[in-house]
């Protein structure tokens, strides 16, 4: 896991601070309700991992821990988590960023 990366203890916080802060129930999306206390699948993409490719940033299913590449990286496995399973919330794993994207809604939710 790279230095510009959360910790998995620090990402546990960063859920919890979503689902406690009362902040993002007026930010536009309707799946809130469907965020677990996960931990992340993989110190980097797993999809990356498994071919031997790399990635930009990493995001982090909140739904079942799947940890995929941004939609900058080339392989975009994130999204392509999202068209796979329909899991609708992302989190950032990357350090100082503290939001969540709906595929669904195309909303950003933020913690601040």
């Amino acid at each position: 896991m790279s230095e510009n990366t959360k910790s998995r203890s620090s990402l546990s916080d960063v859920i919890r601070r979503f689902i406690w802060s009362g902040k993002i129930q007026d930010q536009g999306c309707s799946h809130l309700d469907q965020i677990q206390d996960v931990s992340p699948s993989a110190e980097g993409c797993e999809d990356c991992l498994k071919i031997g490719d790399s990635w930009v940033h990493l995001r982090m299913c909140v739904l079942c821990g799947h940890v995929g590449c941004c939609d900058n990286s080339k392989n975009k496995h994130a999204t392509a988590h999202y068209r796979e399973t329909g899991h609708p919330l992302i989190v950032s794993l990357e350090a100082n960023e503290e939001w969540m994207w709906c595929y669904v809604d195309r909303v950003l939710i933020s913690s601040q």
